[in-house]
């Protein structure tokens, strides 16, 4: 079963390199980090939650994973030196703080880190592998419902309904579908009020389960 990486190394060692850089505001939809970049820090996720994209050849996004508080991004592109390979979104207001790739490789070195580190890279790989099976091979209805549903999972536990700041046309891009297929998946979940449009023109997901359930049905 998957685990974020506070579990992994444990909470000692997580609220040590929580310590290692002052903490962060970053407001949702803002980009944490950019696929392509230098890797030139770590980023320690400490609340909120986050979209894990893949930007195509024409530009296009694929939402690969969502991770939520306890997790470390951007680790692996520091340990092998090599650009990002995909961009991080804030799906809500998170709190994070960002360790300068030095400070990072040191503390890995001084608490033998690396082999559990890698070992919880291939369970991200594995998991991002089921993720692009599922888009090639589900319904809209049914992909959109697990977007949704993977931020609902990571989302801050004192958020009792989840602002996706997305729009319809960014939504449609995450799962490899058309914006019309995507209005047509959101209209029955919308007149059941299980979803709602807010102001900024992202989504407010107030029942999670009666969305997986209608999703399920229209296969």
């Amino acid at each position: 079963m998957y685990q974020p990486h506070a579990m992994v190394i444990g909470n000692e060692l997580w609220a040590c390199l929580r310590a290692l850089a002052p903490q962060h505001v970053r407001p949702a939809r803002s980009v944490l980090l950019r696929q392509g970049d230098a890797a030139t820090h770590v980023i320690v996720l400490e609340s909120g939650s986050t979209m894990i994209t893949l930007a195509g050849a024409s530009g296009e996004r694929t939402l690969l994973a969502v991770r939520g508080a306890g997790e470390l991004l951007g680790e692996l592109a520091v340990l092998d030196s090599q650009p990002r390979t995909a961009t991080v979104i804030a799906a809500e207001p998170c709190h994070v703080h960002i360790v300068p790739a030095a400070a990072f490789l040191t503390f890995v070195d001084e608490h033998d880190l690396l082999a559990p580190l890698l070992r919880h890279a291939i369970a991200r790989v594995r998991e991002s592998e089921a993720v692009r099976l599922e888009l090639a091979t589900a319904s809209v209805p049914l992909r959109l419902a697990s977007a949704l549903s993977r931020l609902v999972d990571v989302a801050s536990p004192s958020a009792s309904d989840l602002a996706v700041r997305l729009t319809q046309t960014e939504l449609s891009q995450m799962i490899g579908a058309s914006r019309n297929a995507v209005v047509n998946a959101l209209k029955p979940w919308r007149e059941q009020d299980w979803i709602r449009t807010t102001s900024g023109g992202g989504l407010l997901v107030r029942d999670i389960h009666s969305i997986q359930s209608h999703a399920r049905t229209q296969t």
